[in-house]
């Protein structure tokens, strides 16, 4: 009788949540679960955020919006058109931050980059051989060493534009390695990375159908501390430290046409892509 009561009780509490016509959409915002992936996304290979998963989602205008991939730890927007993604979102917890910094972590050079089957048009590795390009990751590989299908996925070719080397290799990583160090200090960080695409790009690869993108953008929120920062950089060698890259995210947005962080209300969204200080960040000063 016990379990019949409490069975009752349960559904009674359901339906009230679901008719709660005054539950606040901020409060979705902020929520952050108190565990990690379940053992049962760690199996299936499906996504499994550990907070409110809409923050993920983008509205890309027509001309880039194309084709969504969802992973397991990245959600591609990718464009057949270029062959290359608009878009990568992704979160990092200092869970995740902590198990891809320990020693048993996977490691980079186990995996290597491979055409995504789920894709139409996505080039082959071997189309960048050759090309002054780096395989650029939009979604770094350090985000994604706590885990082997997660590592794996990142090397998709759908995850990579033709990058400069000395970006990729410089102040870019430099930027993504602070980036690695916030989520530690933090429950969790939702982040939007890729290319700024124009018709009139420079083509590369062997059939020159790979567009080359004329900057990189990098967009951070902190739903915790309700804080975003963003980042733009020509797709060439930064002569300047990652910090005076920083942007707000209404600048990306003027760029790229996307809407980031759309499922926040608006008011709220209004004032966090209108606001950029590092200093707000933790400090990072990375290994040259």
């Amino acid at each position: 009788m016990k379990k019949f009561n409490l069975l009752i009780s349960s559904i009674l509490l359901i339906i009230a949540v679901g008719c709660d016509g005054n539950v606040k959409k901020q409060e979705s915002v902020n929520a952050t679960a108190d565990t990690f992936l379940s053992s049962s996304a760690v199996n299936t290979g499906e996504y499994s955020s550990t907070g409110d998963q809409t923050l993920l989602d983008v509205i890309l205008p027509a001309n880039l919006s194309d084709q969504v991939l969802h992973y397991k730890a990245i959600t591609i927007y990718y464009n057949r058109k270029y062959r290359v993604p608009a878009c990568v979102a992704y979160e990092l917890t200092n869970t995740q931050v902590s198990m891809a910094d320990a020693p048993d972590a996977e490691q980079r050079n186990n995996y290597n980059f491979n055409r995504d089957p789920k894709a139409a048009g996505c080039p082959d590795w071997w189309e960048y051989k050759d090309t002054g390009y780096d395989r650029g990751h939009m979604a770094p590989a350090m985000d994604m060493r706590w885990d082997s299908q997660a590592m794996e996925q990142c090397f998709l070719m759908t995850n990579i534009c033709p990058q400069d080397h000395e970006l990729n290799d410089g102040e870019w990583r430099h930027m993504e390695e602070a980036i690695h160090t916030w989520a530690r200090r933090t429950e969790r960080l939702v982040i939007f990375t890729g290319p700024i695409l124009r018709n009139d790009a420079k083509r590369t690869g062997k059939r020159h159908d790979i567009a080359v993108p004329s900057k990189f953008y990098k967009v951070v929120y902190d739903p915790k501390q309700n804080k975003a920062i963003a980042f733009l950089f020509k797709n060439e060698m930064a002569t300047n430290s990652w910090t005076n890259y920083a942007v707000t995210i209404d600048e990306v947005e003027q760029v790229t046409g996307i809407d980031f962080l759309s499922a926040l209300p608006d008011n709220v969204e209004t004032t966090i892509e209108s606001r950029q200080d590092i200093k707000n960040w933790p400090r990072y000063t990375p290994r040259r």
